[in-house]
C-alpha cells in the first residue's frame, strides 16, 4: 500500500508539471505570434511619411498615412517629418565694412515627401545639422558681407528675403524647403555701438544746429518782408497825401493853425516891431 501511494503522488506531480509546461509554450507561442503579427504592420502618422528598409537597403518611394503592411524582422519603417520645422540658428559673419555682426536666426523648412526616401538614403536621418545649418551658415556670410553693418540693421527685410532665395537654390533640388527666415537678432561689437552712438549725437546736434539757423533766416525773412510792407504802405499813404494837398487845402490849413497874431519882425538895429501892433493903430487912426 505504501509503494501504490508514492507511485500515484509521483504521477500526479508529473501530470500536474507537463501541464505547466503546456501552458507556458501555448502563452510563449501567443506571444511570438503577437510580436510577429506587431512586425507586420506599421503605422504612418499624420504629416509624415515612411522610408521602408529591407535589410538595410533603401526602398525607392515612400509610405504615406495610415497603417501598411511590412516583413516582419526584414524590413523597418523609418518616420519622416514633412511638417514645416523651426530651426534656430546662431552664426557670426563680417559685413561689407568688416565689422563682426552676430546674428540669431529662426528658419522655417520642410521636406519634400516625394524625395524624403532620397534625403535619408544618402544624408540619414540627422539631415538638419548636415545640410540646412551649413547652408545658412554659408549663404548668411556672403549676404552679410554686401551690406555695412548698419545697413544690416536698415535692411534686415532685403537680408531675410535674400536667405530665403539663397537657401532655396542650394537645398530645393536636394528635396528641402525654406519657407521663412526671420533674423530675431543683429549683435555687433562695443566699439561699434559706440561710434554709432556718438554719431548718433553728432547728427542729432547737427540738426538741431540746422533748425536753429533756418530758423533765424525765417525770422529775418519775416521782419524784412514786414518792413517792406510797412515801406510800401508809407510812401502809397504820402503819395496819396501829396496828391490830395492843393493850393486851397494848404491855405485852408494854414488858417485852421494860425492864432490870429501878425509874425513879429526883427529890425537891423534890434528892434522889434510888433506887426500886428502897427496894424492897430493904423486901424485905429
Amino acid at each position: 500500500m505504501k509503494i501504490s501511494t508514492e507511485n500515484g503522488t509521483t504521477a500526479n506531480k508529473a501530470a500536474k508539471g507537463f501541464k505547466w509546461k503546456k501552458w507556458v509554450a501555448a502563452g510563449a507561442a501567443v506571444l511570438l505570434v503577437a510580436i510577429v503579427g506587431f512586425n507586420c504592420f506599421t503605422v504612418v502618422e499624420a504629416g509624415h511619411t515612411g522610408v521602408v528598409v529591407t535589410l538595410g537597403r533603401v526602398n525607392e518611394g515612400v509610405l504615406q498615412e495610415g497603417i501598411h503592411g511590412k516583413a516582419p524582422f526584414v524590413q523597418d519603417v523609418i518616420k519622416i517629418d514633412n511638417r514645416i520645422q523651426k530651426l534656430e540658428v546662431n552664426t557670426e559673419a563680417f559685413s561689407k565694412d568688416l565689422q563682426s555682426v552676430k546674428t540669431v536666426l529662426a528658419i522655417n523648412y520642410r521636406v519634400d515627401t516625394s524625395k524624403s526616401y532620397s534625403i535619408y538614403k544618402n544624408i540619414g536621418a540627422d539631415y538638419e545639422n548636415v545640410l540646412v545649418v551649413p547652408a545658412v551658415n554659408e549663404v548668411l556670410k556672403a549676404i552679410t558681407a554686401r551690406y555695412t553693418a548698419e545697413e544690416s540693421v536698415t535692411n534686415r527685410a532685403l537680408i531675410s528675403d535674400g536667405l530665403v532665395v539663397g537657401l532655396n537654390e542650394k537645398l530645393n533640388e536636394l528635396g528641402l524647403y525654406v519657407t521663412d527666415v526671420n533674423i530675431i537678432d543683429f549683435d555687433f561689437s562695443e566699439a561699434f555701438i559706440t561710434a554709432i552712438e556718438e554719431k548718433q549725437v553728432a547728427q542729432q546736434q547737427l540738426l538741431k544746429a540746422e533748425t536753429e539757423k533756418q530758423t533765424a533766416i525765417t525770422n529775418a525773412q519775416a521782419a524784412a518782408e514786414a518792413a517792406k510792407i510797412k515801406a510800401e504802405g508809407d510812401a502809397a499813404a504820402n503819395k496819396k497825401l501829396n496828391e490830395s494837398l492843393t493850393d486851397k487845402v494848404i491855405e485852408n490849413k494854414k488858417i485852421d493853425k494860425w492864432n490870429g497874431e501878425l509874425p513879429k519882425v526883427s529890425g537891423g538895429s534890434g528892434t522889434i516891431i510888433d506887426i500886428g501892433g502897427i496894424t492897430g493903430e493904423e486901424k485905429g487912426q
